[in-house]
């Protein structure tokens, strides 16, 4: 095999040059890991997306998921941006489809217009938090706190989340050592409106090749999980919110979402994104290294 396709796309965005860029890969079903670390590494995105074969009967297709530093079990914008690419090429029709993944199979809905709808897998969330240590790790004080424990939350993959003030979000420089000390992978510090259910969000992984995210699926949904639980969405039946994201980079983002809830706990959330095709190409393969 002496190359194999590859689309670049900007997801949670309906312009290009926006959202969050997304390598997918198709022809890999022969590449080893360690070649999908190698190409993840070379494209030096946020995450690289790899279509292949399911080894599920009910799924559709399967894919894995790397950042330049790892393979995740899941993953918002790859996730909708591998649905919505695979659909345009053809690999099925739109509608009803099944993501095979790390965290198992995901139902997903995508429209000839190119968005896509993914429900996460399923609602974890962690024990209170005190703020002291993160709004420290984010530059910021206790006045830019905004009121409900901080805490960690997902629907596949899991993130730590703290309420702040609008204004703070432009304030906040992270400080790497100490989130590095602290163990704290991922952070989404976020401003709520409660009269327009809308969230204005930054995203964090501090220490990796992407330290800040534009667009964050997979934070988007487990943020519904923590605004039920803070009692900021309602304890029962079916809400939707709104993610605003990655404006502080210059690559404005917008996540639609819902959160199913029964007696104060998530059950269950989705996140709605459309992916705009921005390069197409081939890759060569890099050299078997295991």
């Amino acid at each position: 095999m002496s190359g194999v396709a590859y689309e670049i796309v900007d997801v949670f965005t309906d312009r290009p040059f926006a959202g969050n860029p997304l390598a997918v890969v198709y022809d890999a079903t022969d590449l080893a890991t360690d070649q999908m670390y190698t190409l993840a590494r070379e494209f030096n995105l946020a995450e690289t997306v790899f279509v292949l074969p399911p080894t599920a009967p009910t799924a559709t297709y399967r894919a894995r998921i790397f950042t330049p530093e790892g393979e995740l079990p899941f993953a918002g914008h790859p996730t909708v941006g591998a649905a919505v690419t695979s659909m345009r090429r053809g690999l099925f029709s739109p509608g009803q489809v099944v993501q095979e993944c790390g965290a198992g199979l995901l139902p997903i809905t995508v429209t000839p217009g190119g968005s896509a709808t993914v429900t996460g897998g399923t609602p974890r969330l962690g024990p209170p938090l005190d703020p002291t240590q993160l709004l420290a790790i984010a530059g910021l004080t206790s006045d830019d706190f905004s009121g409900a424990p901080p805490r960690s939350a997902g629907c596949g993959l899991d993130w730590t989340f703290l309420p702040v003030r609008r204004e703070a979000l432009a304030d906040i420089e992270i400080d790497t050592p100490a989130a590095r000390r602290a163990g704290l992978t991922g952070l989404s510090v976020f401003a709520w409106s409660e009269s327009t259910s809308e969230a204005h969000a930054r995203v964090f992984c501090p220490g990796a090749a992407v330290p800040e995210d534009p667009a964050t699926g997979s934070a988007a949904l487990g943020l519904g999980v923590w605004l039920v639980a803070a009692g900021w969405l309602p304890a029962d039946g079916t809400s939707s919110y709104r993610v605003h994201q990655g404006h502080e980079m210059k690559r404005p983002s917008l996540l639609d979402c819902t959160v199913t809830a029964a007696a104060g706990s998530a059950t269950q959330a989705t996140v709605t994104g459309h992916a705009v095709p921005i390069a197409t190409g081939t890759i060569i393969v890099p050299p078997f290294i295991g």
